[in-house]
């Protein structure tokens, strides 16, 4: 089993911004699963079902996003899961637009949601999907501001794409294992809006 976590903040203000990409891969592989019941444990927003010939639990933690740990440290104690049965979703400033990452292992990059996650499950041994969303005017003031602002009309097109390329490369990790979706998604230029 695998439990799979995007990382975001709960509420309606926050569901179209930069920070909000981890939720919406989840959502995406919610439909691509065909799951339809949803489940509220563990601080968290669930769904449990199979994608790809496996058994997963899909994951919101609904404790904002510097707040993740412990309800991620809680998901793998109930279902009895190890560190390298995670895969964590989430946005990174230090990534252009559009680029995905994907890493086995490492630092919290500066990301407070997977530092929180690293500080309550007590490794950085974990799967991560990493969604780029660098400023693409340089740089910002306010690096809060920029990651919870309203994504515009052009960058939700190319959040879009992204979303649905870091969908695949977690059923690519399901399918084939992390180091064939590394070698695939790693390499890749950031894609197209469509």
């Amino acid at each position: 089993m695998r439990l799979i976590v995007g990382l975001g903040n709960p509420g309606r203000e926050y569901a179209h911004t930069p920070h909000n990409l981890g939720f919406a891969v989840i959502e995406r592989l919610v439909e691509q699963a065909r799951l339809r019941r949803r489940q509220r444990a563990f601080r968290s927003h669930l769904w449990r079902g199979r994608l790809d010939g496996k058994e997963v639990v899909l994951a919101q933690p609904q404790t904002y996003m510097n707040l993740s740990g412990p309800a991620v440290d809680e998901l793998l104690r109930a279902e009895g899961l190890e560190s390298a049965d995670l895969i964590v979703v989430a946005d990174d400033v230090a990534l252009p637009w559009g680029q995905l990452r994907l890493r086995q292992r490492g630092s919290a990059g500066g990301h407070n949601g997977l530092e929180s996650v690293i500080a309550a499950v007590g490794t950085t041994e974990f799967l991560r999907v990493r969604l780029g969303i660098q400023p693409r005017e340089g740089a910002v003031s306010d690096l809060a501001e920029y990651v919870l602002a309203p994504l515009g009309a052009e960058e939700r097109k190319l959040a879009e794409a992204m979303v649905a390329e870091a969908a695949e490369a977690v059923r690519v990790i399901l399918r084939e294992g992390p180091s064939r979706a590394m070698t695939r998604f790693n390499r890749r230029p950031a894609p197209e809006p469509k």
